[in-house]
C-alpha cells in the first residue's frame, strides 16, 4: 500500500488523472507501476517482472527503492514496515 506521495503529480498518475508536468506517454505505465507497487504485500512483489529493474538507492537517496518506468523514468519509494511511502517520479537523466 502507497502511504504517501512526494509530489501531487505522482498522486495524480496514481488517481487516474491526467498530469500536465510529466510527459503523457509515461502516464499509464506509470499508473500500472503504481498500481503493483500500491498491491505489494513486500518489497520481493517489485522484483516481478524483471523489467521493473527494482534496486535499492545509494548516495542521496540512500534507502530508497526505484523500479524503472522508462529508460529515463524511475518511481522512486521508501519501503516502510511493509508499504511504501513518499512515492515520486524522478527523470534519471
Amino acid at each position: 500500500m502507497i502511504t504517501t506521495f512526494a509530489c501531487r503529480e505522482t498522486e495524480k498518475i496514481f488517481e487516474g488523472q491526467r498530469s500536465r508536468k510529466l510527459p503523457s506517454e509515461i502516464q499509464q505505465r506509470a499508473r500500472r507501476r503504481l498500481m503493483q507497487l500500491h498491491n505489494a504485500q513486500n518489497i520481493n512483489d517489485m522484483r516481478i517482472p524483471p523489467s521493473n529493474h527494482l534496486e535499492k538507492l545509494s548516495g542521496n537517496l540512500a534507502g530508497f527503492w526505484s523500479v524503472r518506468v522508462t529508460q529515463q523514468w524511475r518511481l522512486v519509494f521508501l519501503w516502510e514496515d511493509g508499504s511504501a511511502a513518499e512515492a515520486r517520479m524522478i527523470d534519471y537523466h
